[in-house]
């Protein structure tokens, strides 16, 4: 098993911390010495999530915040939160997200639902935390923003005319592209730091095929109680457990070897030990790529300009948007 390094003294977010890959990392960070704040839906699951992983952990530093993904007022609120804090903030964990249900479903902002909740909300996030993460980082000791991108991102595609997938609604490939959209935002926010000269490290993950509630939570989405889909117990493609699962994300966010921009897998490319992964071929369409996306989901979000601000110093309040 991985052994986080020593992560005493750092505050750090994992949003979607109440189940699978993101308790798991929020257990294990909190284990290696970080205060872990538990960015949840609902902040009873996040009560619970607390009391298993202070049980596994005795004297986890540990809090319980609530944040929707999919509502980006709910985001602004919750970065108004922990900006405001007299606390630091020395890293971001991306994981939160939702997976294939099978009707076309939307956000609160009127985004198709796996676009607007895996990718377009965590890009506000991002944004919006950027001058608290910057505030206290150094060279020797940089800000972290880690991501959850899947291996679903190797046969993604960028739909620009048509991202929120309003014609011909296809589950698995509105995923696929709401997770290639992730690891394009940890490009982009590499070259964007690296251009600035910031004390920032982005990087992303991908789990293999682990066994945790994403499969079957976003595909009971909209059904029926009679319809609901059991937790998977067993597959007959390789796959692994969440401990091992969640690895290659805890690597990403605390390990001092993981690099600027990289992304890291499972070994195996379904399960095994953590290994930096190869970007697949939908990644590597050019810097205009990353950069087109950036732009159009900061026009959807009203992220503000963090390519021109001064972010060490200026409060980023996000742009007006108007709600679909």
């Amino acid at each position: 098993m991985y052994l986080v390094p020593d992560q005493t003294g750092r505050r750090i977010i994992v949003t979607g911390a109440n189940s699978g890959t993101g308790k798991e990392a929020a257990k294990r960070l909190a284990g290696a010495g970080a205060h872990v704040v538990l960015a949840v839906r609902s902040l009873e699951r996040g009560e619970t999530a607390r009391a298993e992983i202070a049980a596994a952990v005795p004297g986890a530093s540990l809090d319980v915040r609530r944040i929707d993904l999919g509502d980006l007022a709910s985001v602004r609120a919750f970065a108004d939160g922990i900006r405001t804090d007299s606390e630091p903030l020395h890293a971001l964990v991306n994981n939160a997200g939702v997976m294939q249900p099978p009707k076309r479903l939307e956000t609160a902002d009127g985004h198709e639902l796996q676009f607007g909740s895996n990718f377009l909300g965590p890009f506000l996030l991002t944004n919006l935390l950027l001058p608290k993460l910057l505030e206290h980082a150094t060279p020797g000791a940089p800000a972290r923003v880690a991501t959850m991108s899947s291996g679903t991102a190797n046969y993604g595609r960028i739909n620009f005319h048509d991202l929120e997938w309003r014609t011909r609604y296809q589950a698995h490939l509105a995923y696929a592209q709401s997770k290639l959209a992730d690891l394009l935002m940890t490009l982009r926010l590499a070259e964007i730091a690296d251009e600035r000269g910031w004390s920032l490290r982005s990087t992303a993950a991908h789990p293999g095929y682990t066994r945790t509630n994403l499969q079957t939570a976003g595909a009971n989405l909209g059904r029926s109680a009679d319809a609901q889909r059991p937790p998977i117990q067993r597959t007959f493609l390789p796959s692994q457990t969440v401990e091992q699962g969640a690895e290659p994300l805890l690597f990403a966010a605390a390990d001092p070897a993981a690099e600027q921009g990289a992304y890291y897998g499972p070994k195996n490319g379904l399960t095994g030990p953590t290994k930096r992964a190869n970007l697949p071929r939908s990644a590597r369409r050019g810097p205009d790529y990353a950069r087109s996306l950036w732009a159009v989901a900061a026009e959807l979000t009203g992220a503000p300009d963090v390519t021109t601000a001064d972010v060490t110093k200026a409060d980023l309040t996000p742009n007006p948007v108007d709600v679909r």
